[in-house]
């Protein structure tokens, strides 16, 4: 028997290892455009913008749905 694999497309990607990718892909400026959230254009770091994230679930879904968005696999090529 093999064991089920998950359809979750996040599955196995912590939050920090996430919005680190974001952030080397396009900074926190563009990050803050894209989603318009204090932690990415005051001040922002990776600890604050996790602490907020973990706590807020709607900026967390927006977050999940960018990364998605921007690292979509090539299978239509």
């Amino acid at each position: 028997m093999s064991k089920p694999t998950s359809k979750d497309p996040l599955h196995g990607i912590t939050l920090e290892t996430l919005l680190t990718q974001l952030v080397e892909q396009y900074g926190w400026e563009e990050l803050a455009h894209h989603i318009n959230i204090k932690c990415f254009s005051s001040d922002p770091s990776i600890a604050s913008s996790l602490k907020f994230l973990r706590k807020t679930a709607w900026a967390r879904q927006k977050v999940e749905a960018l990364y998605l968005q921007s690292h979509r696999p090539m299978t239509d090529v």
